[in-house]
């Protein structure tokens, strides 16, 4: 199969690659700098002379770029960021799938538990509404952009990721620093929910949905045993077999002075569950925290 895949440097990406390369397939990568090599073609949906990227061959694209919510301070400028890399780029990016020739089968957008908001922790599948926070605004739109592919009779499905827990990159390499001297806090009062899923199995439901016919619109790619935050915190010194002092905490009016609306992202309580995941027949290889940490923290950066 020939897949082309944006973000294809980013922790999710280069792991996609690696492992559809591995099993064969033609892999074609969008980026925004020349080209490096036959397998990329140079785009940039922003900018003014982007052109449309040319496609035509492709039988299914998987969508992972996007602005890092975690990289910055929201500042305004920063907020746009986060919007315009998402929504006008999947925007962009479904108007040419649309165009291609033939049409492309399968379209996978990545989207982000951030549809659902602060949920105070109460259990949500992919039925639930958007929330109304700034990430959930954004989600909604998100997803929306990938409309004029699903127009063409594309198959669209949306990608809700939770904490994507990996040794090589993204939050878990964050934390994992304090955690290896037994010093990673709990952050507020470390009740907030948090729903994850392992990279491994991030890239197994990500190639479920991708050899599917049928499975389509939003999937919460998130383990069925989501944890507070304390529990995740002892977990990850558990893994790096460190004492575990619950007493060391940051309280939440630290964080958001410290953060500002960025902190949502450590303070936000929401226990969302692979509902059409699971009834599609799809089973985890790490279901639990400490068995996925235990594979996770062992596999050192790329």
């Amino acid at each position: 199969m020939k897949v082309a895949v944006t973000g294809s440097s980013g922790l999710i990406g280069t792991a996609l690659v690696a492992n559809l390369q591995a099993d064969g397939h033609e892999v074609v990568r969008l980026v925004r700098r020349p080209p490096r090599g036959a397998d990329e073609i140079r785009w940039d949906p922003r900018a003014a002379d982007a052109g449309d990227p040319v496609l035509d061959g492709v039988e299914a694209c998987v969508h992972l770029a996007g602005a890092g919510v975690g990289d910055h301070r929201w500042t305004a400028a920063y907020k746009a960021e986060i919007r315009a890399s998402r929504v006008l780029a999947t925007r962009a990016l479904a108007a040419a799938l649309a165009a291609a020739k033939p049409v492309p089968k399968v379209l996978l957008a990545a989207s982000a538990i951030g549809w659902y908001g602060d949920t105070a922790g109460r259990e949500v599948a992919e039925d639930a509404p958007a929330g109304k926070g700034f990430l959930s605004r954004v989600v909604l739109d998100w997803e929306a952009a990938a409309a004029p592919a699903a127009d063409a009779g594309i198959r669209v499905a949306h990608m809700r990721s939770g904490l994507v827990l990996s040794g090589r990159g993204g939050v878990l390499a964050r934390l994992a620093l304090p955690a290896k001297f037994g010093l990673l806090p709990r952050f507020g009062d470390g009740s907030q929910v948090m729903s994850w899923i392992s990279l491994t199995d991030e890239i197994r439901a990500i190639r479920f949905l991708l050899e599917s016919d049928t499975e389509a619109g939003p999937y919460n790619l998130t383990a069925p045993n989501p944890v507070p935050d304390s529990e995740l915190t002892a977990a990850l010194h558990h893994a790096f077999r460190r004492p575990d002092f619950g007493w060391l905490r940051v309280p939440a009016p630290v964080l958001r002075l410290a953060l500002g609306e960025m902190s949502s992202e450590l303070l936000t309580s929401a226990r969302v569950l692979p509902k059409r995941l699971l009834a599609a027949g799809f089973t985890f290889e790490y279901p639990t925290i400490g068995s996925a940490l235990a594979v996770e923290v062992t596999t050192p950066a790329a």
